[in-house]
This record gives C-alpha cells, sequence and structure tokens, in this order.
C-alpha cells in the first residue's frame, strides 16, 4: 500500500521526532496532543531543535497540528497512524479504541513503545484490527538514527508489514528491522544486557570506571563514553526503571536476570540524586571549586569521589583478537565481557530474529557499535572463541557452530536489505591495498577507499591511498560514522612540538597534489559523505568529481577555529563556485566576501538543504536518505558517466588589495567588539590574504597552483605561531575553541 499521509498522535520527544522525519520525507503529517496549544509548542521545539530535527526549517509548515478532540477526523485519511503517547496501557487502548473507530479500512495502526509487548497493546483489538497493527521503534533522534524495530506477532498481515518495512526503508531512510514480539525487542535487549555485563564485570574485577570505559569504548569498536559514562548520559534512574521491566518481562532462567540484580551502590546514586548529567553527577562528576572545574569518578569500592584518571591502554583500534589475548586485567575484562555479550546473543536466535546479522544491524544502528556480536565472533575466530569459551549447552546457534567450526559462518550482511550497501559489498570485494590509516577494495569496475583512523582524521597514508586508488573509477566512502572530520591535528602537532615545520608543509603540499590528483584524474572521482565533512575530508569530497551527500552531513571549512586556515585547496574551491554568480561577475569584490564570510565564521550546514546556498554542495550532487544506499547511488553516477573527460584547470581573476579595506572594515568591528582577540585578527588576515589573491590584480589571471601557494604559505605562518599551537592542543584535550 501507498503512505501518502500520516497522523503521529502524542507530540513529546518521540512523537515530534517522527513527525519532523516524516516531514524530512516530504509526507503531509499531522500531530496531535490533548490540546492544539501543546502540539503548537512540539512544532516550535522541532523548529528550534539543535542539533536541528529539520532538514529544511522552511517547511516547518508542512507539520499540521491540532488535537485528539476536536481533529480526530483527520485520522479518517491516513494511511498510517503512529501512537507514541505515555507509556500507560490505559490511556494506550483508549488511542486505540478511538483510531479503529475512525480509520479507514487496512490503514496501518502502530505504537513506538519501546518496551510494551504487541500482545498487551491489541490485547482489545479484534482479529482484523491485529492485522494492521505492529510496533515501529524508532530510535532517538529519530533523524540520525538509523535503527527502526517494526516488530510483529503471529496475528499480523506479513504483506502489510513488508510493505511497511519498505516505505520506511526508501522514504525514511531508515534500517527497518522486523523482529518478534519479545521483551526489549531486539536492539535495547542486547544493548541493555551489554551495558550490565560491563558494568557487572568491572564490579567483579574490581576496575576503576575509568579501566572499564577505557576497554568498553573504542578499543570494542563501541562509543567513546564506555558503559559508565552511557549510564550517567541516559540517566541512573532510567536505566533503573529499565532494569525493573526486564526482570518482570523475562523468564527467571534468563541470564538478563543475573546482570540486572540491583547494585547497592548504583541505589545509593539514585537516593542521594547523582543521577547522572542530569542531576549532581553520576560515576562521573564535575567538581567545581572557585573557578577551577575537575571532572571525577566513582570508586567502586569505597563509593568516594577522586579526580577522574585518563587511562591509556595502549591503542584505540578495533582489534579484539589481540584485545581478549592480552595477558593482563585489561585482556580478562574485555574476554568477559565480549565473550558474555556473544553468548546471550546467539541464544536468542532464532527467538528474536531468524537471521542472526539482523542483530548486528540493530546494534550498529542503533548503539553505534562497529560491530555486533556476531562480527565479533567472526574477528575472534571460531576455533579461538571454542577454546576460551566456557558452558554453552542449550545454546542452538553455538551448540551448531561448534561441530562445524565454520570459520566462514558469517556469510553476507544486512540481509534485512535489498540494498547493495558497503557492509555487503566489502564481504565480497577484493582488498588491493591498504594501511593503518585507509584500505583498498576492489569491485567489479570500481575501487573503494575507505578511511580507518579515529573520527576519519586524515593523514599521510589517507593521501597515499587516495592517490594509488585512481587507475579505476574511484568512490570515496565510509561505514562509520564520520565521511572526515578533517586532518589528523594530532599528527600535525607531532610535528610542530618537535619544530619539524618542515614534514608539515611536506604533508600539506602532498595533501593538496593528492586533491588535485583527484579532481584531474583521468578516472572519475566520486564521495559519498555522511556525518561529519569537516576541513580536510571537505577538501576532499569538493575535489572530487561527483558527490552523493547523506541528508545527515555537517559539512563546512572550520580550520579558523584552531587557528588555521583551509590549505586543501578549500579556500580554492569555494572561491570558484562564489566567482561562477551573476552577483560576482558585476562585482569583482563579491566572491572573496562571501567566501570570507564564511569561512571566517567556521561556518557548517547540518544538511544539504543548508549546504546549497552555501555552495559547499552543487544543485545537481545526489541527496540520499538512507545512507545504506550511498554506495548504490555512487556506482549508478559512475556507470552514467562512463564518457567521463577531467575537468578544464580553473582560472582566477581576484581583486588583491582592493577588497582588502571592506574586509578590514570588517576585521576592525569585530575586533573592537571583542568578538575576536589579538590572534583570531591575525588568522583573519592571513585568511583575506588568501582569498583576496594575495599581491594580485582584477586583471591578472591565477592558476590553481597559484591559490594551492597562497593556502601552503598562509597555513605554515599560522602553524608555526605559539598561538595557534596553543588553540590546537586546547581543542585536542577538550574538544572546545579557545578564543585568543
Amino acid at each position: 500500500m501507498d503512505i501518502k499521509k500520516v497522523v503521529v498522535i502524542g507530540s513529546g520527544t518521540m512523537g515530534s521526532g517522527i513527525a519532523a522525519h516524516l516531514c524530512n520525507a516530504k509526507i503531509p503529517v499531522t500531530l496531535l496532543d490533548l490540546t492544539t496549544e501543546i502540539s503548537e509548542k512540539a512544532r516550535d521545539r522541532i523548529f528550534k531543535s539543535k542539533p536541528p530535527l529539520l532538514l529544511d526549517k522552511s517547511k516547518i509548515d508542512n507539520i499540521k497540528v491540532g488535537n485528539i478532540n476536536d481533529n480526530f477526523d483527520v485520522v479518517k485519511d491516513a494511511d498510517w497512524i503512529v501512537e507514541a503517547v505515555v507509556e500507560r496501557i490505559d490511556i494506550k487502548h483508549n488511542i486505540y479504541e478511538k483510531i479503529f473507530k475512525n480509520r479507514k479500512d487496512g490503514a496501518i495502526v502502530s505504537s513506538n513503545t519501546s518496551s510494551i509487548p504487541i500482545k498487551v497493546l491489541s490485547e482489545k483489538l479484534n482479529s482484523e484490527e491485529k492485522k494492521d497493527f505492529c510496533i515501529t521503534h524508532f530510535f532517538n533522534p529519530v533523524r540520525y538514527m538509523g535503527l527502526l524495530e517494526i516488530v510483529k506477532n503471529e496475528n499480523n498481515d506479513l504483506e502489510k508489514i513488508n510493505s511497511l518495512k519498505k516505505f520506511c526503508e526508501i522514504e525514511l531512510g531508515k534500517g527497518a528491522i522486523v523482529c518478534n514480539d519479545t521483551p526489549g525487542f531486539l536492539g535495547n535487549r542486547i544493548g541493555v544486557f551489554a551495558m550490565q555485563v560491563a558494568m557487572t564485570e568491572a564490579f567483579k574485577m574490581k576496575l576503576s570506571i575509568e579501566e572499564a570505559d577505557a576497554i568498553f569504548g573504542r578499543p570494542m569498536g563501541i562509543p567513546k563514553t564506555g558503559v559508565f559514562g552511557l549510564y550517567d548520559l541516559i540517566g541512573i534512574d532510567l536505566m533503573a526503571d529499565v532494569l525493573k521491566s526486564f526482570i518482570k518481562e523475562l523468564s527467571e532462567n534468563d541470564p538478563f536476570q543475573e546482570v540486572a540484580k540491583e547494585i547497592p551502590l548504583v541505589k545509593k546514586l539514585i537516593e542521594t540524586g547523582y543521577t547522572g548529567r542530569k542531576g549532581k553527577g553520576g560515576f562521573y562528576r564535575m567538581n567545581k571549586t572557585g573557578a577551577t572545574k575537575v571532572m571525577e569518578a566513582i570508586n567502586l569500592e569505597t563509593g568516594e569521589y577522586s579526580a577522574s584518571q585518563k587511562i591509556n591502554i595502549g591503542t584505540d583500534k578495533v582489534d579484539l583478537k589481540s584485545l581478549i589475548s592480552r595477558d593482563d586485567k585489561f585482556g580478562e575484562y574485555a574476554w568477559s565481557v565480549i565473550s558474555k555479550i556473544i553468548k546471550y546473543s546467539s541464544s536468542l536466535v532464532p527467538g528474536i530474529t531468524k537471521e542472526f546479522n539482523d542483530i548486528d544491524e540493530a546494534m550498529r544502528l542503533g548503539f553505534n557499535w562497529a560491530k555486533g556480536p556476531f562480527e565479533m565472533l567472526e574477528e575472534i575466530g571460531v576455533e579461538n572463541f571454542f577454546s576460551k569459551i566456557d558452558e554453552f549447552k542449550g545454546n542452538e546457534f553455538l551448540e551448531k557452530l561448534s561441530i562445524s567450526k565454520d570459520q566462514n559462518f558469517y556469510g553476507s550482511r544486512q540481509k534485512y536489505t535489498e540494498i547493495e550497501t558497503l557492509g555487503k559489498v566489502k564481504k565480497k570485494a577484493k582488498s588491493i591495498d591498504g594501511n593503518n590509516s585507509a584500505q583498498v577494495y576492489r569491485f567489479k569496475e570500481y575501487n573503494i577507499v575507505e578511511f580507518t583512523t579515529k573520527a576519519n582524521a586524515l593523514d599521510y597514508d589517507s593521501m597515499d591511498a587516495l592517490k594509488k586508488a585512481t587507475d579505476k573509477p574511484l568512490i570515496i566512502i565510509n561505514e562509520s560514522m564520520q565521511f572526515s572530520a578533517g586532518v589528523n591535528l594530532t599528527y600535525t602537532m607531532d610535528f610542530a612540538n618537535k619544530g619539524d615545520f618542515k614534514s608539515i608543509e611536506k604533508f600539506i603540499k602532498y595533501f593538496q597534489e593528492t586533491c588535485k590528483h583527484l579532481k584531474y584524474s583521468e578516472h572519475p572521482v566520486i564521495s559519498a559523505p555522511s556525518g561529519l565533512t569537516l576541513g580536510g575530508g571537505f577538501e576532499v569530497m569538493v575535489q572530487s568529481n561527483f558527490v552523493a551527500s547523506h541528508t545527515n552531513i555537517v559539512v563546512g571549512l572550520v580550520e579558523t577555529i584552531v587557528g588555521l586556515i583551509p590549505a586543501g585547496g578549500g579556500c580554492k574551491e569555494m572561491l570558484a563556485r562564489w566567482l561562477d554568480t551573476d552577483a560576482a561577475k558585476k562585482d569583482p569584490n563579491y566572491a572573496p566576501l562571501k567566501v570570507f564570510d564564511i569561512i571566517g565564521y567556521g561556518k557548517t550546514a547540518t544538511s544539504p538543504v543548508e549546504a546549497e546556498p552555501m555552495k559547499y554542495l552543487k544543485p545537481q550532487d545526489k541527496k540520499i536518505m538512507n545512507r545504506n544506499s550511498l554506495l548504490e547511488v555512487s556506482m549508478e553516477i559512475l556507470n552514467n558517466n562512463k564518457d567521463f573527460k577531467a575537468p578544464s584547470e580553473l582560472k582566477f581573476n581576484l581583486p588583491g588589495k582592493t577588497v582588502l579595506p571592506e574586509m578590514n572594515k570588517i576585521l576592525d568591528k569585530l575586533y573592537n567588539d571583542k568578538v575576536i582577540l589579538d590572534h583570531g585578527l591575525k588568522v583573519a588576515q592571513e585568511l583575506a590574504h588568501v582569498l583576496s589573491g594575495g599581491d594580485t590584480s582584477i586583471d591578472k589571471t591565477l592558476s590553481e597552483d597559484d591559490l594551492y601557494k597562497l593556502e601552503l604559505d598562509a597555513f605554515m605562518r599560522l602553524i608555526e605561531t605559539k598561538e595557534t599551537q596553543d588553540r590546537i592542543k586546547h581543542t585536542l584535550a577538550t574538544g572546545k575553541p579557545l578564543v585568543n
């Protein structure tokens, strides 16, 4: 069935998020609540939300609002009605009674509940109504989280469930995974279990919370918050309620029962108001003494706080085989946690889902894990796993695998979708090159480069991989959260700390050379960005021949924030785009001033809709709702451009010193108003020098190499200053900018 109109009932966090995302997909949606005032306030929150829930804020009026008393007749025209009210079964039953009296025949009705089973939700529905009723469990924030669990039971019309799944995948861009009606469904069942295992094992092994979080984080392919940091983020009291729900719903012999037991320290934290970040603190707290702030961590044995210690385990790369093989407490903890997660997850197949890799995908999409439990098992190795594991009797999946010892048990990834995803392709592509920073794959007639560093930060090895991969049409794409957060500042500062500025200059030159090579390669290059595409990452993207962008992109040139200017061609390319406007053809100062404003403030766009007016993206660049489709669309673009010819090199006519008075006027005001300080002024002046064209005039033609040289010289003058180095060090240490 076609879904052309949707009604969302309940305008809280989840209802608002669902309505906003339907608006993003250009689906007419009406948001209802007890009063129109409540739903209007919700729409206002959607408009003001940070990070933004809308791709295009100008479309906010496409979300209609109303109340469930006066405006319920909109349900009659809806193809899908989503219930997102408070988690009280009596209220939900009353809503369903009203919906099914008013809906048109065949309309889908779903609940966004995260915990209440279908059998309870639908107990007052008749058999025909039950066919069209399911759970659609979106994850928060709806726009940004890829996972959607569609929960069914034996009463459902499977054809309709599959139709809904297809709609959510194609139109909403979700990883829509169908699972059975079991407690916690799929993602939360395993995600919460993993958290509890990580916590209880830390208590048992008498690890500090910093030690546990150092392992149960990036080295395991799990977000850097770690388990105790995540507890604080979610809310310790909320987690306690979640655990009570699982204890109630699960059988007494379920392994979850053991890890869900109340921990005295946790109980004490809740009772004293230490409920996490929303409270006075939690496992971590910020202690303020006068003007000084100190991050403190709790001792799991004594309950006392002391200054948090940074734990360095020697790696933040995901190498599970090495991690569990360590002959120290970190290796012991890692194996204990990982083995229990694998053991529990495998025990749920086929109960939750018959496809075990659906569990992996749920953990990747819903919890941002780099690898799901079964991929962890695959990486560890089947024989290695069974040589270390303890009792697994009654676990059908592990019993069969222990007999077959099939090292290639995993097979294809992402069976839930028909899309040719990067994850699927990597399984069958040929690895042709790679280093510590990037991998190069050959698939059909294309090369694929995937960055592999933290935040996909770029360094010499990244450039090397890109340059080598242009012997075929090239797709630059990543499976991780970010396309690239920019040049690796730690890499740069390692040289700066040694006073080795020649090595920095050599790297920037190679970066420029690589970007130019991408742009003018014999074979076409396409970038398929998602997530952070900043600084150097943007420069790689903007100098590719084609772009296929995910709608959840954060794009921009932010170098000025750390006391630098873009030096990989970012200034050059932005000038070229703004020079190619009618306004610039009439006024030679127009383009330099526009780019000066955009780069000078480090402006970013949080969607393609925001990016186009800033010329970070072009109108012809593809914009994709479903991140999984980026590779497929990229291959289609390359396939449609088999007659590709490299573009001609750009030429620039810039005003030189004649535009500087206007730029200086802007800077004088910012400096006098103390918006920028001494070094901020210096950075802006260097940027002005580059964007004006340096020592040139409007009748003089500059080449791309001339612009690259201007960028490089300005970059080097800045990186050699103590003030810029201080900015970089501060940002690396705190994640926040330094104004100096």
